[in-house]
């Protein structure tokens, strides 16, 4: 982590916010665990928060599709993110996207502070559409790193996860059975194929 010195001679740290986003299966969540890995082996302060909503593969742990791991806290809001986190040098935040809009302030307030925010999520919905907060996180991110999938028809890069299931509602926690990864081509044909 970048630290400056103040005019009392003091090492100071400075805050940023990082965001990984993309589709479903390019590899968000391995990022964001390899990033934190590394700021815990830098014998950094860290902690990872993920929304406790998504109990797909754990309770207590941020796991990738890969399934490497690490511990995690599962909040219900962005707002609890702010009072746990008093001491820490790394923030990890898993599955951005479920979180609500002041998730953008809590980043923001955490970076102002000298925290390194490490943010993770989908980009956009099912629908290609821009998925909650994530258009103003990457707004505000001092670095932004938009990782791929494959598509599963063609072999391209990923543009969107297109939902497999005849589901409607924006937020539907799934995996390969609910979702898979397509190129912009593809998620047009099925569209026009009204695959579901």
């Amino acid at each position: 982590m970048k630290h400056v010195t103040d005019n009392s001679g003091e090492m100071k740290r400075c805050g940023r916010i990082e965001v990984i986003c993309g589709s479903m299966f390019s590899g968000k969540t391995e990022e964001l665990i390899r990033r934190m890995k590394r700021a815990i082996f830098a014998r950094q302060k860290v902690e990872i928060f993920k929304p406790a909503m998504d109990v797909r593969y754990s309770e207590e742990e941020v796991v990738s599709h890969e399934g490497n791991s690490i511990p995690s806290t599962p909040v219900d809001s962005s707002s609890s993110i702010l009072l746990m986190a008093e001491g820490y040098d790394v923030i990890g935040i898993d599955e951005a996207q479920f979180f609500d809009d002041n998730i953008v302030e809590v980043c923001n307030i955490l970076a102002n502070q000298g925290v390194r925010v490490i943010v993770a999520g989908l980009d956009l919905d099912f629908k290609g559409q821009p998925f909650g907060p994530m258009p103003r996180l990457l707004a505000v991110a001092d670095e932004v790193s938009k990782v791929h999938a494959i598509c599963v028809h063609c072999g391209a890069l990923a543009y969107v996860s297109h939902r497999l299931v005849d589901v409607d509602k924006q937020v539907l926690l799934g995996e390969k059975m609910e979702y898979e990864p397509l190129c912009r081509e593809c998620y047009k044909k099925a569209l026009e194929q009204n695959i579901h």
